[in-house]
């Protein structure tokens, strides 16, 4: 279960919602050991970073593609760290698409961290579900959101 207070849950929509009609994505901090469940995370800040995918083509383009800067994600675990927090998730749009993860998120994603896809249709988030990928990186299974005070 991934659990994000509503406030930030709201900001990272409006992050994706200001970024279509391209993705736009972000990175969660938190918690990932909970005393009574280790597969809960708990979401304590959210990272907004700018889409650093460079278009290869119409097919592959910030449209249908992002990325997030190797520099991005380490000032990210560092700042957490220093907070003594771990990177548990990462968040994306999918502009004018469902929320369910393609083969070229599958083919990028690690074990061990949730995955946030939001369903952004004409500019209005529409759709959260947050995926992880399973150890043997063949398939992703989805996780339940619990949004909190």
């Amino acid at each position: 279960m991934l659990t994000i207070p509503k406030p930030l849950f709201e900001k990272m929509t409006r992050h994706l919602e200001a970024g279509y009609p391209y993705e736009a994505c972000g990175i969660l901090v938190g918690e990932t050991d909970h005393p009574t469940d280790p597969r809960t995370r708990l979401v304590h800040d959210v990272v907004l970073v700018a889409n650093a995918w460079e278009a290869v083509n119409e097919r592959e383009s910030q449209h249908n593609r992002y990325l997030i800067s190797p520099d991005e994600y380490v000032r990210a675990d560092r700042a957490a760290s220093k907070r003594g927090w771990d990177i548990v998730g990462v968040f994306h749009s999918h502009p004018d698409h469902p929320s369910q993860p393609s083969e070229m998120d599958r083919s990028q994603a690690w074990p061990g961290i949730s995955y946030v896809i939001v369903s952004v249709c004409d500019g209005k988030a529409t759709n959260a579900r947050s995926w992880l990928l399973r150890h043997e990186r063949d398939a992703f299974e989805e996780e339940e959101i619990r949004l909190v005070d």
